[in-house]
């Protein structure tokens, strides 16, 4: 007699699971792609909210959000310790369902939309505050970086361990005010510095593929795009730390409820931030240099380009969709 396989012996990156989420990014995207260049970045991340928590109503889970975007009374926002799915396995859900509503808003490179799961307990459980990040890629000696070490010496000890000079070494930031010394300090170090307005989980990721030409990834953001950032690093074999930022002592004490017996302030590691079997997946609203935008065909069809990654077999797919309109039921059309 066959016995039913225990809860235990489940793992997140099922296969059909890894489709399922796809659904769930192409969804939000091509919500989230009828408001690119309309110049309305809350209508653009209301969209693909909506449509995100619609198409989580058919993956077989029981999902908590555990890193989104902000709590429960500011619905309707994808809100830390919302429950989303149809009913199974206890899943922790890290979700940005639009990444770069600004880049959305104005049509410019790089606005995706991002999931990412893991088994019960195994995401960083954090408020929405800002994150201190550093990645780096795949292929390098174990523990290549430190979030408290001068750029000048992460610089040079990857440029050493890549077998380069710091000349040929392209660090991306976020071009913030905040980060105006350091990035001085990186150039003056030889680097080159590539800016970006928005977007921070793509240029993590980019900091990881070999057909890139980022080297580091560096700087502050968000503390759910960290998360999702973690969890994609996972997924190809790079490296990265992190640590959160809080603006006041209200913020921490949250960040203690949160996590009962941990040090709200101290460095993270990437198991840290996401451990056990992972599974991430993005769809692009605009093109940039990871994946397509939604391109429209004709009135009734849509195509989208997603990349699904899964931890436990470090396999990276590229997924082009194509929509009609006709047969969707989480969409306005």
């Amino acid at each position: 007699m066959a016995h039913a396989k225990k809860s235990s012996e489940y793992r997140v990156t099922d296969r059909n699971l890894a489709l399922e989420l796809v659904r769930v990014t192409e969804a939000a995207a091509i919500a989230s792609s009828d408001w690119t260049g309309r110049g309305k970045k809350n209508e653009a991340d209301g969209a693909a909210v909506e449509a995100m928590r619609h198409a989580f109503d058919t993956v077989a889970i029981n999902g908590t959000v555990v890193i989104g975007e902000g709590e429960m009374d500011e619905a309707p926002m994808l809100y830390i310790g919302e429950q989303v799915g149809s009913g199974g396995p206890e899943m922790d859900i890290a979700v940005d369902p639009l990444e770069g509503t600004n880049l959305c808003a104005k049509d410019m490179p790089n606005a995706m939309t991002m999931v990412a799961l893991a088994e019960r307990g195994n995401f960083l459980h954090a408020p929405d505050v800002y994150m201190q990040k550093l990645v780096v890629g795949p292929g390098l000696p174990a523990d290549m970086i430190d979030l408290d070490a001068p750029i000048e010496t992460t610089i040079r000890d990857l440029a050493k361990a890549k077998g380069k000079p710091a000349s040929e070494i392209v660090m991306c930031a976020l071009d913030r005010e905040r980060h105006a010394e350091m990035i001085a300090r990186a150039r003056e170090a030889g680097a080159r510095v590539s800016l970006l307005s928005d977007g921070d989980v793509a240029a993590a990721i980019a900091a990881c593929l070999e057909e890139s030409a980022v080297d580091l990834y560096v700087g502050s953001g968000g503390a759910p795009e960290g998360v999702l950032a973690a969890a994609a690093v996972r997924c190809v074999g790079g490296q990265m730390q992190g640590r959160l930022l809080f603006e006041d002592d209200a913020q921490i004490a949250r960040a203690r409820d949160m996590a009962p017996g941990q040090d709200p302030t101290r460095k993270l590691g990437l198991h840290d931030m996401a451990r056990g079997d992972v599974l991430f997946s993005a769809t692009g609203v605009t093109t940039g240099a990871l994946l397509r935008g939604v391109m429209r065909v004709g009135l009734a069809q849509v195509r989208t380009h997603s990349i699904v990654m899964r931890s436990k077999s470090a396999t990276v797919r590229f997924i082009e969709g194509r929509h009609d309109f006709g047969t969707k039921t989480w969409t306005a059309h």
